[in-house]
């Protein structure tokens, strides 16, 4: 049985802070997609992450190189973004244990157990039910343009370094 339980916020902003590469694992070129959604946003100006597309059906997402599996990839991602159905969770866990990314993150509305158990017990990070776009704009500031109401009026941004 494991013990893993999910990440405080203060982790998830460690997680984050210590991505520098990241692979969107069932990433689509449908513009009505989540994954699109969060590809849109990672390739942006506003995270400094190098992205890698995985999807087996697709050759080219946002003018970027589609990758049939994980271990296709030129380099060995720091953070596995999820993108699959439930089902497939658990098998995923292992390729991205297979893969040697630091971090497993299952994306908004997703949940595996056994996949957060694969992953615990192998040394990942693990995070769950958990959008990697709103979680890096809560963390950066970005929140408000992406239309959430986070309760801060201001027309004064914060600095870079302290978005960092």
């Amino acid at each position: 049985m494991s013990d893993w339980t999910p990440p405080t916020a203060r982790e998830r902003l460690r997680i984050i802070q210590n991505t520098h590469t990241v692979a969107l694992l069932g990433a689509s070129a449908n513009i009505a997609r989540p994954s699109y959604f969060v590809a849109t946003y990672m390739v942006s100006s506003s995270t400094d992450f190098e992205v890698y597309f995985v999807n087996p059906t697709a050759d080219e997402i946002l003018g970027h190189k589609v990758y049939p599996s994980l271990g296709a990839l030129p380099v060995t991602v720091d953070l596995v973004d999820v993108f699959r159905k439930p089902d497939d969770l658990p098998a995923v866990a292992d390729e991205v244990i297979a893969h040697g990314a630091k971090t497993l993150w299952i994306q908004l509305g997703l949940w595996s157990d056994e996949a957060a158990r694969r992953g615990h017990e192998a040394g990942l990070d693990v995070v769950m039910n958990r959008c990697l776009k709103i979680e890096h704009a809560r963390f950066h500031g970005g929140l408000h343009l992406a239309g959430f109401d986070t309760g801060v009026i201001s027309s004064r941004r914060r600095p870079a370094q302290a978005r960092v």
